[in-house]
C-alpha cells in the first residue's frame, strides 16, 4: 500500500517536468482535428455550354443538343457561347464532340465571319450534291457556273473562298433547287452575284490551295 503514493508522486513529477511538451502535443492534435473537421472550400467554377452528345457539321442546334457543365475559369476557351439562347437555332460548322465547349467559331455566325473581315456568309446550292462529301469546313474552293443548256463554257464566279459550313440537311431534288447546300465567306457583291446565278446556272466547285 505504501508503494502507490510513491508511484503517483513520481508520475506527477514526470508530468510536471514535461508539461510544456505535452501541452504542445495537445494543441497540435486539436488543430489537426479542427482542420479535418472543416470541409475544404469548393473550387470556384463557371457554367459552360457544351455539346450534350456528338454533333455533326451542318447541324441546327436544338435544346437536346446542349448541356451546362462547371469549368474552372482558367480552362474556359476563348469565345465560349455564354447562354443557350445564343446557340439555339444556329448551325454547327464542323463536328463537335460530346462535352466539347461550344464557341463562336464552332457555330455559323458573326464570330466565324470575324476571321474573314469584309465578308458575308453566303449560302450556295451546288448542283452535284454528292460532291459536297469531299468538302470540310475551312477548305478553300473556286465556284464555277455553267449554262444548263450548254450554250457556253463554265466560268469561275468566286475564287479562293473559304467553306464555312456544309449543312447536313441541305440536299434537295426539286427542280432548280436540286443539289446540296454549302455556306461560304465572300464579299457582299459576290454574294449577290451567286444568289442570281443559283437560279439560272449549274454551280459546281473545285478545291484549291
Amino acid at each position: 500500500m505504501t508503494r502507490a503514493p510513491a508511484v503517483l508522486r513520481r508520475l506527477r513529477r514526470t508530468v510536471l517536468a514535461h508539461r510544456r511538451g505535452l501541452a504542445a502535443v495537445c494543441v497540435g492534435l486539436a488543430v489537426a482535428a479542427g482542420l479535418q473537421s472543416q470541409a475544404a472550400p469548393a473550387a470556384r467554377t463557371v457554367s459552360v455550354l457544351v455539346a450534350a452528345h456528338d454533333l455533326g457539321g451542318g447541324v441546327v442546334v436544338r435544346p437536346r443538343d446542349l448541356a451546362v457543365v462547371p469549368f474552372e475559369p482558367e480552362s474556359v476557351p476563348s469565345g465560349a457561347v455564354g447562354s443557350t439562347t445564343e446557340a439555339l437555332g444556329r448551325t454547327t460548322v464542323g463536328a463537335v464532340r460530346a462535352g466539347e465547349p461550344l464557341t463562336d467559331v464552332r457555330l455559323l455566325g458573326a464570330g466565324l465571319l470575324g476571321q474573314q473581315p469584309g465578308s458575308v456568309a453566303a449560302p450556295v446550292r451546288i448542283g452535284d450534291a454528292d460532291a459536297l462529301d469531299l468538302l470540310r469546313v475551312g477548305d478553300r474552293i473556286d465556284i464555277l457556273a455553267a449554262d444548263p443548256r450548254r450554250r457556253s463554257d463554265a466560268v469561275v464566279v468566286a475564287e479562293d473562298v473559304p467553306v464555312l459550313a456544309v449543312p447536313s440537311g441541305g440536299r434537295t431534288d426539286q427542280g432548280l433547287l436540286s443539289g446540296g447546300l454549302l455556306v461560304v465567306a465572300v464579299p457582299e457583291a459576290t454574294a449577290l452575284g451567286l444568289a442570281g446565278l443559283g437560279v439560272s446556272s449549274f454551280l459546281s466547285f473545285v478545291l484549291v490551295g
